[in-house]
């Protein structure tokens, strides 16, 4: 399985280097049955994240037609509104952008295309973390789809046509969904587990000293009754 995971200006590196981690910590464990690679929407750079500008490099471009995995990390930024004042602490101090700043700047490229050409693509899944379904919903990408985002943004996303489930992990196919910061320690696990077994994913979990959090989400099964 070759797993592209997505760099855009402004990306929360959590998002990104916790999947990464996980999934090249599968690759290794499997014997190269799981390879991982930094993306971009523009190719090879160098990509500022949202998180105190630190830089990791995009060593290709993102491509659709390659099936196996494309992950999607969220934004790092202020939460709240770009009209709203600074907080009265912030002093001279030039406050961070706001996610919805960095998110919308993202929706502005080249990147929307080319992930809906991935969720287009037979064979492909696309997985996003915290607020990288949000991305998608923004772009257009999740009406009617069933997903997750990190607790705060779950409003805003379900005005993006998505069916918002408050669940840790929403599995919804070709389309897997994780919502909160550390979820890309879960999703990684999972799609492990998915999509190479259980036995690896176990290995890695084992790995890192850490267990999976939360029931994955799916569409099928008897409903809960009313309390």
């Amino acid at each position: 399985m070759h797993a592209q995971i997505v760099l855009f200006d402004g990306f929360d590196l959590l998002d990104v280097i916790a999947p990464y981690e996980v999934l090249y910590a599968g690759g290794a464990a499997s014997d190269g049955a799981v390879d991982v690679a930094l993306v971009s929407a523009e190719g090879r750079r160098e990509v500022v994240s949202g998180t105190g500008g630190v830089t990791l490099r995009a060593t290709a471009a993102l491509d659709p037609e390659r099936a196996g995995l494309v992950v999607v990390p969220g934004a790092a930024g202020r939460v709240g509104s770009p009209g709203e004042a600074p907080d009265e602490d912030a002093g001279a101090r030039t406050p961070d952008e706001f996610l919805s700043v960095r998110l919308g700047r993202a929706v502005q490229t080249g990147l929307p295309s080319l992930l809906k050409a991935a969720m287009d693509r037979p064979g492909l899944t696309v997985a996003t973390v915290c607020g990288g379904s949000l991305l998608l919903g923004l772009a257009g990408l999740l009406k009617g789809r069933h997903a997750t985002t990190h607790h705060l943004a779950l409003e805003t996303l379900a005005e993006t046509g998505a069916q918002v489930v408050p669940a840790r992990m929403v599995d919804d196919g070709d389309l897997v969904t994780g919502g909160g910061v550390t979820s890309g320690l879960d999703l990684g696990l999972y799609l492990l587990e998915r999509e190479v077994g259980p036995k690896i994913a176990r290995a890695v979990e084992e790995l890192f000293a850490y267990e999976r959090r939360g029931v994955v989400w799916r569409d099928h099964g008897p409903a809960p009754s009313a309390p």
